[in-house]
């Protein structure tokens, strides 16, 4: 199945029309003509079965035929919380890596350490729509605006709450400390590691200090291992 996706779509309407971008994929690249069904996601939850009913190439046009309401493959929220990392390609890559094996939110946060304290949301979440199309989910992250390291801490997320640094403190394994079927709220850190300063705030808040391994990770490695490892907890039979 081909998944395609528009944020629009909502299971009330009967007809659509793509903008002219999304139209000329469709009828010049993909070569859909009047009849043709379509599989359209919104990002929501929903899956869109639709005929084209108009193969222009400025605006195709579909009726929906079926709506289908798909529920979430897993049965928590993760959010991570991750430090952007100096080149773009690195964070890119785990976005698109962590919306694969299936994430709920993700914050970039600001560090002491951090490279970059810029990010391009619209790039970011070009990124998640391409990885949720291709792996065939129905729900999209949700990418939120960049905040500080404090900024952060100032929210109360719900669920458990990790902060993974490289500090020989008293430590965890992330991966034993993880409850099925449970929230997770995890920070991830630059390059340079969480400041002790950092560190000590966090667990102020009840972040729960982990490790994720022998190895020293990369930010993004790092950020993915800990979604993975979600995953994998919670993985069914």
């Amino acid at each position: 199945m081909q998944l395609f996706f528009n944020p629009e779509l909502e299971s009330s309407l009967t007809e659509f029309k793509f903008d002219k971008t999304e139209s000329r994929h469709i009828v010049r690249v993909l070569r859909k003509k009047e009849g043709d069904i379509l599989h359209i996601t919104n990002g929501k939850g929903f899956l869109f079965e639709a005929e084209i009913t108009a193969a222009n190439d400025n605006k195709c046009a579909v009726q929906i035929t079926n709506v289908i309401a798909k529920e979430k493959a897993w049965d928590y929220h993760l959010h991570i919380a991750v430090a952007p990392t100096k080149l773009n390609d690195r964070m890119e890559w785990f976005l698109e890596k962590a919306t694969e094996i299936g994430i709920d939110e993700i914050t970039p946060i600001i560090c002491h350490h951090s490279e970059r304290k810029v990010v391009k949301l619209e790039r970011f979440e070009k990124i998640t729509r391409a990885a949720m199309k291709q792996s065939l989910k129905f729900h999209l992250p949700k990418i939120n605006q960049a905040k500080t390291f404090k900024e952060f801490l100032a929210t109360e997320p719900s669920g458990q709450k990790f902060i993974a640094h490289c500090e020989e403190q008293d430590k965890k394994s992330f991966k034993n400390e993880i409850l099925p079927n449970t929230d997770v709220t995890i920070l991830i850190g630059p390059e340079g590691d969480f400041s002790k300063k950092e560190i000590d705030l966090a667990l102020q808040k009840e972040y729960k200090p982990v490790g994720l391994g022998e190895s020293r990770l990369r930010t993004e490695t790092a950020a993915l291992v800990a979604c993975h490892s979600v995953a994998f907890t919670n993985q069914k039979d």
